[in-house]
């Protein structure tokens, strides 16, 4: 079984989960290091696409050990060996109720267009209800990563999951086709679709916990910009990231809504303020 999963964390986990079962040499794992919620997907299955959505990316990543290189190089990879993957393979392609995840899948499927593997597409959000949330308490997750590796594994041996249908893959990939031709640079989860919003929709949000944390403040102060990140990340409904969110922070500053101390070239090296 080839299992492709959408963040470093899912699969990690689902790794660890494999590992434990004796089964991690069986199974194999491909995943891309990316945040698709955020960032140009226009083209994205084409090299001109691929080289826009890397130019914007420059801006929102934190490139001060040279990751911005390996995340570029890990996201070719990625897609070499989705195309390697033989006809006869059965593949699960791991998803849950995030922009992120979701347009994963269908940018997946798109470069799978034309095989005939059998696909099944596991649901983690689904899954993780119908086996575990059965209680009063209900555990919310934003993606597939904050899942720990023992659930992960009990979801996929239960069988849960989706075998598509050639109706379905086309269904999927006439969606994909309709989000490449989109320009927005940000996504979200609404009432089981994917939403484009402009790329500002947050920072009224950043804002106002901004003013918040300010009045917990004896005097109006500097505040870590990763305190005000922390913030705005443990409120949001949304998995877009705290590269974006802080990218968003930045261009506030630049136009004049924070004051900032320090140096812009990671977040923990600098504080802002509202003025």
């Amino acid at each position: 079984m080839i299992h492709i999963l959408f963040g470093q964390s899912s699969a990690g986990s689902l790794r660890a989960g494999f590992r434990e079962k004796g089964i991690d040499k069986k199974e194999q794992i491909i995943s891309f290091w990316d945040m698709f919620s955020i960032g140009p997907v226009r083209g994205l299955h084409e090299e001109a696409g691929q080289g826009s959505r890397f130019e914007w990316m420059k801006d929102v990543k934190n490139d001060e050990f040279g990751e911005f290189k390996e995340y570029s190089h890990h996201f070719q990879k990625t897609i070499n060996q989705i195309r390697s993957i033989p006809v006869e393979a059965p593949i699960t392609i791991w998803t849950a109720d995030n922009a992120h995840e979701q347009i994963g899948l269908r940018f997946v499927l798109d470069i799978l267009k034309g095989k005939n593997n059998d696909i099944t597409v596991i649901n983690t959000t689904k899954s993780y209800g119908e086996l575990f949330n059965t209680g009063r308490r209900q555990y919310i997750f934003l993606h597939s990563g904050e899942i720990n590796p023992d659930k992960l594994q009990i979801i996929y041996d239960q069988g849960e999951g989706r075998v598509l249908t050639d109706h379905d893959k086309e269904d999927y990939e006439n969606e994909w086709i309709s989000l490449s031709e989109n320009q927005e640079t940000l996504r979200i989860w609404r009432n089981g679709r994917i939403v484009s919003v402009p790329e500002d929709y947050y920072d009224p949000f950043i804002i106002r916990k901004a003013k918040k944390l300010h009045r917990r403040q004896d005097t109006k102060d500097f505040m870590k910009s990763a305190r005000l990140i922390g913030e705005v990340l443990g409120h949001l409904d949304q998995y877009v990231g705290d590269e974006f969110l802080e990218y968003r922070l930045r261009k506030l500053i630049e136009k004049g809504v924070f004051d900032v101390e320090g140096s812009l070239i990671a977040m923990r090296y600098y504080s802002v303020k509202l003025r």
